[in-house]
């Protein structure tokens, strides 16, 4: 019924924190020119805001293509109270039981899905690195 909203709001607080963390990183980074039009990078890394990037496009997949799932059986209506589970007082624990374990299982999920593919960009990361010393010496 309304288990999208959980990932969703999750979503919003990623969002924001992509914003910041980039608009932080712009001011800490100056790129420093080496030589024409070539930077030059000191350490080859990954970001924050790309890995929080990451979490965001995952998220807001999953909270879109939920949102027309739920619309497509009628369970998101355009007109209020917009989710149908919230016409009686009974619906609504039933949706808010849902929202405690569906949707906070499918958040938590995909937070730690996202764990994974940062773990594995960090090694693969490690290895480019180790092989770009390797290369210099």
């Amino acid at each position: 019924m309304a288990c999208f909203v959980v990932p969703a709001v999750e979503a919003v607080v990623v969002t924001a924190a992509y914003l910041a963390a980039r608009k932080s990183e712009q001011k800490i980074q100056t790129p420093k020119l080496a030589d024409g039009n070539r930077f030059a990078s000191d350490e080859v890394k990954i970001t924050w805001s790309k890995r929080l990037s990451w979490l965001m496009g995952l998220l807001w997949g999953g909270v879109l293509l939920l949102a027309f799932e739920h619309f497509w059986h009628g369970e998101v209506v355009p007109f209020p109270p917009f989710l149908t589970a919230m016409a009686t007082p009974e619906d609504t624990a039933e949706m808010l039981h849902e929202m405690a374990t569906v949707g906070v299982s499918m958040a938590v999920s995909v937070t730690a899905v996202w764990g994974v593919i940062c773990a594995v960009a960090e090694a693969k990361v490690k290895a480019i690195r180790n092989s770009l010393k390797k290369s210099e010496a």
